[in-house]
């Protein structure tokens, strides 16, 4: 089964952001087996194979959507608007 969509999951800590992780398209079998730190606080997953398979973001507080997109097209992967990552920015 593909997952062939990206979606954004947030984690929060009494009514705040404490984390939060933007899935890319995927394989279910996919596991992470190497993590990037890149600019903005972002850390990116790839697995066994070289995909991004996802991005965590390590401080919601301190969130920035041009990092994110920066990094998204580094990695082949279409930018998002910030309506697409509404819980996040208005955390």
């Amino acid at each position: 089964v593909d997952m062939k969509h990206e979606y954004l999951e947030v984690t929060y800590r009494k009514g705040r952001a404490l984390a939060a992780y933007y899935y890319l398209p995927r394989r279910e079998e996919d596991k992470s087996v190497r993590t990037e730190r890149v600019d903005g606080g972002l850390l990116v997953d790839f697995s066994s194979d070289g995909r991004a398979i996802g991005i965590e973001i390590s401080s919601p507080s301190r969130f920035s959507l041009p990092a994110l997109n920066k990094t998204l097209v580094r990695l082949g992967q279409e930018q998002v608007l910030p309506e697409d990552l509404s819980p996040l920015v208005a955390a």
